[in-house]
Formats: C-alpha cells, sequence, structure tokens
C-alpha cells in the first residue's frame, strides 16, 4: 500500500494543464476487424454487446486503440465499455492544445467512454512526451492525465522478471 501511495504522488509530476483531446468524445467511433458480431443483449433497455476480431483497429478524433480482439458493451444512454486484448494492445491519443502525444501498451486495456479512463494490464506502459511509466497495472484519466502505476508485486501476480514499477521524468527545460 505505501508503495502505491508512493507511485500515486510520482503521477503528480506528470499532470499538467494539458489534456486529452477535449474533442475526440464529440467524434464517431469508428471500428475496423477482420470479423465482427452485433448482440442486442436487452433490447428495451438498449444496450448491446459487439466483438470484433482480428486486426481491430479503434478509433474516435485522435483516440486510437489496436488489438487483436474488442469487445464493446454500450448502455442505454450510448456510454461504451470496451475490453481490448492482445500481443500488446496499443492506445494512442493527441493531449488537447499541444502537439504531443499518449501512448500506451499492455496485453490487456479496457476503456470506458463515461469516465474517460482507460486501465492497461499486463506489461503496461505509458509515454507522454519523453516521460515514461512501467508497470503490471496503469490506471489513466484522460480528462485529467491522472495515472496510478501498481508492480505485479503490489497486484499479487508476481508474473515475469521484472515486478518494480519503473518511471522516467525527463527534465523540463526552464527556458520555455
Amino acid at each position: 500500500m505505501k508503495l502505491l501511495i508512493i507511485i500515486s504522488f510520482v503521477g503528480l509530476f506528470f499532470i499538467s494543464n494539458a489534456e486529452a483531446e477535449r474533442a475526440d468524445r464529440e467524434k464517431p467511433i469508428h471500428l475496423e476487424a477482420d470479423r465482427a458480431t452485433v448482440e442486442d443483449v436487452n433490447r428495451k433497455e438498449g444496450s448491446r454487446i459487439s466483438i470484433f476480431t482480428g486486426n481491430v483497429i479503434f478509433t474516435q478524433g485522435t483516440l486510437r486503440i489496436k488489438a487483436d480482439k474488442v469487445i464493446m458493451k454500450e448502455d442505454s444512454l450510448g456510454f461504451r465499455h470496451a475490453t481490448a486484448t492482445g500481443n500488446l494492445v496499443s492506445f494512442r491519443q493527441k493531449r488537447d492544445r499541444m502537439d504531443e502525444y499518449v501512448e500506451g501498451w499492455s496485453q490487456r486495456a479496457e476503456y470506458d467512454s463515461k469516465t474517460e479512463k482507460i486501465e492497461l494490464f499486463r506489461q503496461a506502459r505509458l509515454i507522454r512526451g519523453e516521460d515514461e511509466v512501467l508497470g503490471d497495472y496503469i490506471s489513466y484519466d484522460m480528462n485529467s492525465e491522472f495515472f496510478e502505476v501498481i508492480s505485479s508485486k503490489e497486484r499479487g501476480v508476481e508474473t515475469g522478471p521484472d515486478k518494480r514499477v519503473r518511471i522516467t521524468i525527463q527534465p523540463k527545460n526552464k527556458s520555455e
């Protein structure tokens, strides 16, 4: 728990006034895949589940997720929760008002359009500019750009040779 608190505190160093591209949430979602199935789970409530397999590309504005498989659940209000799996899943999104992207990779990623949060599981890696974070789990809030990183040891899964969180923060040029 102490490590989690320290990592959350270190995450504050990455926070700036810039956010994920605000216009993205107003853009349509485009999905490409080798195969897709759509099932209306409950027509009265308007919910549905869509499964995309084979070289899946999920795009909404500047947000782009690539995976082997994506399961997307849509609720009656139109909010979507996508679970992407692959070797490795990747995402990329432009930062608002900046010519810079946030990029991430993991074996599994979960995206929630209601909370604007992406969670990366197993071999998680996040890069923003020249700063980088590695861990077993990364939770990234796209609105505030706050993230939390947890090691595999802390999660109790202890898989792979590296069980610790790694963070690299590059010095900022003070003349800018």
